[in-house]
């Protein structure tokens, strides 16, 4: 990973990029309280890939990963998703988005409790009123070890499996990015690994892009790169990055904070 020497680092090089951040600077509340989560943040996401972004608690991880997928607005800067600029669009517009041009992955697996699997699965198509493409959607439930849960609700199911049909759902539209916000953090680490399993899968065989927020060295193992955030600014990257050298990086983060 080749980082920017201007000011504003922290670019992710990449031919074509499914995301991209330019200066982006977030700040929470106003006046003296006001608390600056990311400051003159730019990033390009390449099509196509695994990026993990870490950092310590506080850092601004999961500020961009919201800014990055639309989900919040950013205070300055502009965020562009494949050649759409975000900061210009409405709500209703900025909605539509979400739901036909990414995914989303949550800890708390933000499944409906009275639905069924298959239903879960394509609520992103039903809210859209679309038909679900019937060999993708068999597709992806076979990768996610579904097929034999489709009639259950969420409540029937392990954690691990509930968080692969979040995974299913957040891929049945086809997006053009995938965002995971700490998709191991409620589960064991066998169960975690069949997880990231999946979303490697989803990049490699796929094709899809995944940005995902995490604290965990190991998860960051099954991405192509690393991004580090330190108090609201990229500072560091890694490519192909192992769970030691992810340890490494964020132990020397949390010695220069002390």
């Amino acid at each position: 990973m080749r980082l920017r020497t201007e000011p504003t680092p922290g670019v992710l090089r990449g031919t074509h990029h499914a995301v991209r951040l330019r200066d982006v600077t977030k700040r929470h509340g106003k006046g003296e309280r006001a608390v600056l989560a990311l400051d003159r943040v730019s990033a390009d996401i390449p099509s196509g890939t695994f990026t993990a972004v870490m950092g310590p608690s506080g850092s601004g991880k999961s500020t961009f990963l919201h800014c990055a997928a639309g989900l919040d607005r950013p205070t300055s800067g502009a965020v562009v998703l494949g050649t759409t600029e975000l900061s210009g669009l409405k709500e209703a517009a900025l909605t539509r988005l979400r739901r036909r041009r990414t995914g989303f992955v949550f800890q708390a697996f933000n499944l409906v409790p009275a639905l069924t699997v298959e239903q879960n699965i394509t609520l992103p198509l039903r809210l859209e009123r679309r038909r679900p493409d019937r060999e993708w959607l068999r597709e992806i439930v076979t990768r996610a070890g579904l097929g034999d849960r489709l009639g259950h609700v969420p409540g029937e199911l392990s954690g691990g499996q509930q968080q692969r049909v979040a995974i299913a759902r957040a891929l049945v539209t086809r997006p053009e990015v995938v965002f995971a916000d700490e998709p191991t953090g409620a589960l064991d680490p066998e169960t975690a690994r069949d997880v990231l399993t999946l979303l490697r899968q989803a990049v490699t065989d796929l094709h899809q892009t995944v940005v995902m927020v995490t604290h965990d060295p190991v998860a960051a193992e099954y991405a192509d790169s690393a991004v580090f955030l330190a108090g609201g600014r990229i500072v560091t990257g890694l490519d192909a990055p192992t769970a030691d050298r992810v340890a490494a990086t964020m132990a020397g983060l949390r010695r220069a904070a002390a």
